[in-house]
């Protein structure tokens, strides 16, 4: 569990931020909700409704509005290699929190226990394929922000909140703000301009999102 978070995820995910404008890879990196559900087909065996492959439809022609920059006609892909990657993050991510269903201890354990696996591996990687362990100052700052607010206290956080709200519902909903939330942020911060598409793709992928949430709770639907 460790090999795949944080090792494979963030190093797929880094990669995909760094050949990707934060605006294309933060919404492909997003559809791992989607992912979730079509990983439960094979691995929980979970019989999948009409509803939710109609929410994989929709939010899969909102990954083409994005990668496409809106130019679906033609279907113009500018980066394949980071738009691959960006994918593949979101596949890791939702396979690690499928298999983390199987895993019945205490959340703070698995949490603490993969990270600190993981760390011993990744120290392994970056000395076999990097340069030597002395990151810049600024990077430094990078690693413990991630550290903190990546994983670490945002995921107690959410936690929190879940043991306190009277059902999942009241706040799991919440998580479709994020993303919207990200975009501006990377357009004070990060200095990009948002594109239309941008919009529209992310729009479209958190309506297949929505749509597999109530899906879910709908269980006398087809």
């Amino acid at each position: 569990m460790g090999i795949l978070n944080p090792c494979l995820y963030y190093m797929v995910l880094f990669k995909a931020y760094s050949l990707l404008p934060a605006q294309q890879a933060q919404p492909l990196n997003y559809t791992w909700p989607i992912m979730v559900v079509v990983l439960s087909l094979s691995l929980l065996r979970q019989r999948i409704r009409i509803l939710n492959i109609l929410a994989v439809v929709i939010s899969f022609c909102g990954v083409i509005m994005i990668t496409t920059q809106g130019e679906i006609q033609n279907l113009h892909i500018q980066n394949v290699e980071g738009i691959l990657l960006a994918l593949g993050s979101a596949f890791i991510w939702a396979l690690f929190w499928i298999l983390n269903l199987w895993d019945k201890r205490d959340n703070l354990v698995k949490l603490f226990l993969n990270f600190a696996f993981g760390f011993i591996v990744i120290v392994v990687v970056t000395s076999l394929f990097s340069s030597p362990l002395s990151p810049p100052l600024y990077g430094i700052a990078g690693i413990v922000y991630i550290g903190l607010f990546e994983m670490g206290i945002s995921f107690v956080i959410w936690m929190r909140a879940l043991s306190l709200s009277h059902t999942t519902a009241q706040v799991s909903n919440l998580i479709y703000l994020s993303p919207f939330v990200s975009l501006v942020f990377i357009h004070f911060f990060v200095g990009e301009t948002i594109q239309v598409s941008t919009i529209f793709g992310l729009s479209i992928i958190v309506l297949g999102i929505v749509l597999q949430h109530y899906a879910s709770h709908r269980y006398f639907l087809p």
